[in-house]
């Protein structure tokens, strides 16, 4: 990692369940007394905003599309985990989703770019060859690939690794400790 050349001007992209918070197995967080934060995120979120100059979430939230939640249940899950991570002395600068149908193929769904390009157009700075995707499925690291980013591949439950990610980690504490080592 220490060619990656990391410092304040590059740009983290995170993504939610199986990341920042337990993934619920043939489900959805729909509720914020369903959001689980798991072990360590909110201080690695905290030291990531020291390295980074921007944290976003990005995040592909079908249950919307399938009628299960709405934007307003996701709205406070998001708020939610805000509160959580303020706690910590930890933020996240903007949490982009995308409400649609993995049928749909919607722009905005990883793995195609739109939540990056709206954060792009939200933050003109953000540089995608100076950015890091992390993500736990194969839609997480295309979605970094396809952009120039750097992508760190989460291990779970029967996948342990990503044969594309550029590293992989047990978790985002271990990324993030692995970062504030090497920078």
């Amino acid at each position: 990692m220490k060619n990656w050349h990391l410092d304040r001007s590059w740009t983290l992209f995170l993504d939610r369940d199986g990341v920042i918070n337990e993934r619920l197995m043939g489900d959805y967080v729909k509720h914020s007394d369903e959001f689980v934060l798991l072990p360590g995120v909110a201080k690695s979120i905290a030291k990531a905003n020291k390295l980074f100059s921007h944290v976003f979430v990005v995040t592909n939230q079908q249950g919307i599309g399938k009628g299960i939640m709405t934007e307003r249940n996701l709205s406070e899950i998001h708020s939610y985990c805000s509160e959580l991570l303020e706690a910590e002395n930890a933020h996240v600068d903007r949490y982009y989703f995308a409400p649609n149908l993995a049928s749909e193929n919607s722009p905005l769904r990883k793995p195609n770019s739109g939540m990056a390009i709206l954060a792009k157009q939200e933050f003109p700075a953000i540089d995608f060859n100076k950015s890091i995707m992390v993500g736990d499925s194969d839609s997480d690291i295309e979605f970094g690939r396809k952009l120039g980013m750097k992508t760190v591949f989460i291990k779970h439950e029967g996948v342990l690794e990503h044969g594309t990610a550029d590293l992989t980690c047990d978790s985002l504490e271990s990324f993030i400790n692995l970062l504030n080592y090497d920078v």
